[in-house]
Order: C-alpha cells, then structure tokens, then sequence
C-alpha cells in the first residue's frame, strides 16, 4: 500500500463528516446562504494568497528541477485561481474585488500552519501538509458533481473549478511526489507526515464550518 493510500484511509471518518456538513450539502443542493459563501470566499481569497507563497517556498526545496517546476506551478495556479475569485466570484456574488479582508481564525491558523511547517519541518512532511488542500477539494468537488440534484446551482462555477479534469490531474501529480518521498523516507519522518497529513484534513474541516458559522475574532 502506498503511503498516500494508508493517509487517506486514517481521515476517512473525518472525510466522511466532511462530506456530510451543513456547508457541503447546502452547496451542492444550492441553498446555501450566500452570506455564508461571502465569509467563505473572501477567506478562501487569502488562504490562496499564502498557499501560493507556502507551494512556492516548497519548490525552492525540491530535491530536482523537475519538482520544483511542478511545486512553482502549483502556486501559481493557487494565485490565479486567487485572482479568479477576485474577478468573476467576487462580483457574482458582490463582493468588492479591491476590499480589504480581515484573516479571521481558521483561516489564520492553516495559513500560519502550512508556512511554519514548510519553514521548518523537513520537505516530506511540508509536502504531506499541503496535499489535504489539493486532495479534498478534488474529492470534495467530485462528490458534489455526482450526487448534485440541482441544475441550476448558483455555485455551479466552484464545482466546476474543483470536479474538473485540469485540477485532478495537478492532484494526481502531488500525490505521486508524496509517495515518492515518503519511500524515500524514515519511519520517524512517515509518521511526522501522517501527523501533518492529519492536522491539515482536521483545518480544511474547520475552514468551511468556520464558514458556516461565521467564526470571528
């Protein structure tokens, strides 16, 4: 079994409640008030501003040129996808494209976990930190896309962007790499990463219930 598939059965519980929140059924079926994709949207803007940045800092460590071309693509597209949010999202759903937003909490801990870890932790487990972003949104996105029932969802454009084949195969490439290094590694470094693999599921949980619940300063 590669570690990539032993790491995703240690979250299938916590995936499971994923898939099962308020936020996530309420997109799919549509109903989701847009007050709360508002609070959503505007911290997903930020969190991908510093995802971007963590991905590119990864690169610079990569072990070959090949990765770190592929870790500088990936937060690219994190900052395009930003800027996309900013300019379609934003103005479907009216919000100011040019205003300033407050990191609240969650958002604030996962951006300051995923850095620090990149920082200071060694490249495998810095890799195992980011894939929950990339990994659950896909799967995420692929669920809604096969169980919605409405054909007129207001949120058709975030299923699309996250159920979509360029997305998936980014998803696959980041997975690979963490197989990669994690049969390259040590016992101790392994567990560091399911640890770190772990942390980062538990925070995309609490990105969207933070969300939902409107968690504040």
């Amino acid at each position: 079994m590669n570690w990539t598939d032993h790491a995703w059965q240690s979250i299938q519980p916590l995936f499971q409640e994923i898939l099962e929140m308020p936020f996530i059924q309420e997109l799919k079926e549509g109903t989701l008030p847009l007050e709360k994709f508002q609070f959503y949207m505007l911290q997903d803007a930020k969190y991908l501003e510093h995802y971007g940045r963590a991905l590119a800092a990864l690169g610079s460590k990569a072990m070959n040129n090949k990765m770190a071309l592929d870790f500088f693509e990936f937060g690219k597209n994190a900052l395009v996808v930003e800027s996309a949010l900013h300019e379609a999202y934003f103005e479907q759903f009216g919000l100011q494209a040019h205003q300033e937003i407050t990191i609240e909490p969650i958002c604030h801990h996962y951006i300051h976990f995923l850095k620090s870890t990149v920082a200071f932790d060694p490249i495998e487990v810095a890799t195992a930190a980011i894939l929950p972003c990339f990994w659950i949104y896909k799967e995420v996105g692929d669920h809604i896309l096969e169980t919605q029932n409405s054909s007129n969802n207001p949120y058709k454009n975030w299923i699309d962007t996250y159920s979509g084949e360029e997305f998936a195969e980014g998803v696959k490439l980041a997975i690979a790499y963490t197989d990669v290094m994690a049969e390259d590694s040590t016992a101790e470094k392994r567990k560091l990463m399911l640890e770190a693999f772990k942390t980062a599921s538990k925070l995309e949980f609490m990105f969207w219930d933070a969300a939902y619940k409107n968690t504040k300063w």
